[in-house]
């Protein structure tokens, strides 16, 4: 396993990846970071980050059966490994702390 920090964009593929269960797909993935947050991402740059999760041991993945409604293509799903969701409650940990840390968090001129 190579590094085991999370990027931002990482630890979102991760959530959505989760919160899509059984139905994690690239496809699927992308509409649904563009639904959430209001992201427009490149299938590009989602293909090099779920490549990353996987080499890092966060996902894994395998090929679903052909379609007719893909003209005979196969889906490529993806599951949040146990070392993923490690990772997301150690960055959630973090994150949780640092907030923390802030004294008397107010944001008056927002």
């Amino acid at each position: 396993m190579k590094e085991t920090n999370l990027g931002e964009f990482q630890e979102i593929i991760l959530l959505i990846i989760l919160s899509l269960d059984n139905n994690s797909y690239g496809a699927e993935i992308q509409r649904e970071i563009n639904t959430e947050l209001d992201r427009s991402i490149s299938r590009g740059a989602l293909h090099t980050a779920l490549t990353r999760l996987e080499e890092k041991g966060f996902l894994s993945s395998e090929i679903g059966g052909a379609t007719k409604e893909r003209g005979g293509r196969r889906k490529k799903f993806f599951t949040v490994t146990n070392a993923g969701k490690e990772a997301l409650k150690e960055a959630k940990q973090l994150r949780d702390h640092l907030w923390k840390q802030i004294p008397d968090l107010t944001f008056k001129n927002i």
